[in-house]
């Protein structure tokens, strides 16, 4: 798969968000995205997949099964959550019978089984993120694309998306990925491209994370009277404005902590490191 000259930009005159992006995306191999808040990978991430179409340049050779799992999950949507993905296991080509078959094998290994019948509306964040990564994982996509895909799920089903990612590249597919762990697939990409200042360059890969001081992750909410007793990481609290509460943990807590949030039914406002909005 190949960009070549590749630039998005939003609306007619709106500004560059990338731009002269030319890489060569290899076969049957693991990419990671990096570079700091709103330079774009998401962006890239989603020229690549398909998603949007590039204001400039070209895209060629995306495989035919390409999946994606966004950042943020379009959870008004009027099916359950067994039906939503039997609908996009159709639409990528497979039978009812083996679109359901997968939808209900892929909902119990994300630990979600039990949500089968549930309404997408009514789902939690991290169920339905369970939803969002299962529906990628339909159809044995040669492209996976995964866009902050661990964000939300318990240490179960990280580990589920972890064991999924190296099956898709064991069966020579290509998979690239955001996500705001240094510990994620530690050591086991192939090529790290950066994004910065609108340009897309490949990149050394990251030292090992115990070489590096990761920032402290902070994290805005809502909900509840109280937080829940012994969060993971133990953070620091202090209150936001208009009754939020700001927290800040170790990155290597950080996934744990949004977990224990979500499944607490916090609302999450803002996540960021060193104080920067994601």
């Amino acid at each position: 798969m190949r960009l070549e000259h590749v630039g998005r930009r939003h609306g007619l005159r709106g500004p560059w968000v990338l731009r002269q992006v030319s890489l060569d995306l290899p076969a049957a191999a693991l990419v990671r995205v990096v570079g700091t808040n709103g330079t774009g990978k998401s962006t890239l991430l989603r020229l690549l997949a398909g998603i949007d179409a590039p204001t400039e340049g070209r895209v060629t050779g995306r495989p035919s099964r390409t999946a994606y799992v966004p950042e943020r999950f379009p959870v008004a949507l009027p099916f359950t959550a067994l039906d939503y993905l039997v609908h996009l296991g159709r639409v990528q080509g497979l039978g009812r019978r083996a679109a359901r078959s997968r939808a209900g094998e892929w909902l119990e290994c994300f630990g979600a089984g039990t949500h089968a019948r549930t309404a997408l509306t009514e789902l939690s964040k991290g169920t339905s993120q369970k939803v969002a990564v299962a529906q990628a994982l339909l159809a044995d996509p040669a492209l996976l694309v995964l866009d902050e895909a661990w964000t939300g799920l318990d240490t179960g089903a990280r580990a589920a998306l972890d064991t999924a990612v190296r099956e898709r590249l064991a069966a020579g597919a290509t998979v690239v990925f955001v996500d705001h762990d240094p510990r994620r697939l530690e050591g086991e990409a192939l090529v790290v491209y950066g994004v910065a200042n609108g340009r897309v360059r490949e990149v050394a890969a990251p030292l090992p994370v115990a070489a590096v001081a990761a920032p402290p992750v902070r994290i805005t909410v809502s909900g509840g009277r109280s937080l829940p007793a012994r969060l993971p990481g133990d953070p620091r609290t202090t209150p936001g404005p208009d009754g939020t509460t700001l927290l800040s943990v170790d990155a290597a807590h950080s996934d744990a902590l949004l977990g224990a949030l979500l499944a607490a039914s916090w609302h999450i406002h803002h996540l960021g490191t060193e104080g920067v909005r994601v």
